[in-house]
């Protein structure tokens, strides 16, 4: 009975367990997890944006953040543009037609985000900390239009009562040079697969893991001639992994059972994945602008290399 006792033991301590509830931020700090932790890799996954190779011990109530991923870093640090292109972001849909997966169910969400748009104009003021390029609006040009007409006829009736035939004119609307076109056109899954288990006497340990991938196009298009200027792809791996054990085994000569299972999993987040593809996109896109001589970024010659 006594080994029987510390084989489940051996087993909560060595594998995976359900975390704790936590809303103590110090409780979310690696550093107070005690050295059975991996700090480093810990920091790396911190540092790239990979799922964390240790299971947290606690679920943590997190405050609201800004999401700063490591395309986003390079992103900031590109040099300032000499003259800002204007561009504009009508569509940037999924074109993946990829469903969530859910076993015995027909489940009609999508497999990954809709928002492309907003993650495309988020990128583009990103760059370069908001000094490459001017982004005008065009995925809600009628609410636009609509405040222009109220402030328009404002104006006018204004102007009616104070008994002026003439009113202030608003600003023409700036207009684009370059339209920024793509999507997301890959989601597929399960790439890679596998996993490692043992079990012997009733008590097994297994690891599992699954790599998805999905797939960013982006063009930037002549507002003049219609010609596509610029083309890039992007691709990021999306990680996931789980780890349990377990125990069953008969005890007192078969008259009692004794039943165990523990495990846990990480996924790590589509929605970050498919925004760093879009970020990597935008920073080869003024990469690919510069080896083309589009535009230039000073300091950048890649080894003068062509594309």
């Amino acid at each position: 009975m006594v080994r029987y006792l510390l084989a489940i033991i051996f087993i909560l301590q060595g594998c995976a367990s359900v975390p704790r509830w936590s809303e103590d931020p110090q409780n979310c700090n690696p550093d107070m997890w005690g050295p059975q932790y991996n700090h480093d890799l810990w920091n790396y996954a911190k540092a790239s944006g990979r799922v964390f190779t240790k299971a947290m011990p606690y679920i943590c109530v997190e405050n609201p953040e800004v999401v700063k991923l490591p395309s986003y870093i390079e992103l900031l640090q590109v040099p300032p543009a000499e003259s800002m292109p204007v561009v504009a972001v009508y569509q940037f849909m999924d074109k993946t037609g990829q469903r969530k997966a859910r076993p015995g169910i027909a489940d009609f969400s999508t497999a990954v985000t809709q928002g492309g748009v907003e993650m495309v104009i988020d990128a583009l003021k990103t760059a370069g900390q908001g000094t490459w390029f001017r982004v005008v609006e065009r995925n809600g040009i009628d609410n636009l239009i609509r405040e222009r007409q109220i402030i328009r006829s404002a104006r006018q009736d204004v102007a009616k009562q104070e008994g002026q035939d003439k009113y202030q004119e608003l600003n023409p609307l700036l207009f684009a040079g370059m339209i920024i076109e793509g999507g997301i056109i890959g989601y597929d899954t399960d790439i890679k697969t596998g996993g490692r288990g043992a079990r012997t006497l009733g008590i097994g340990v297994s690891r599992q893991y699954r790599q998805d991938v999905v797939t960013i196009s982006m063009r930037a298009v002549s507002v003049l001639t219609g010609e596509v200027l610029l083309n890039v792809q992007t691709r990021k791996t999306i990680f996931s992994y789980g780890t349990g054990g377990d125990v069953f085994k008969f005890i007192e000569e078969g008259t009692q059972l004794v039943e165990f299972e523990d495990g846990i999993g990480n996924n790590e987040s589509v929605t970050y994945s498919v925004r760093t593809a879009i970020e990597a996109a935008v920073l080869e896109l003024i990469q690919q602008g510069h080896r083309r001589g589009y535009w230039k970024i000073e300091g950048y010659n890649e080894n003068e290399k062509t594309n």
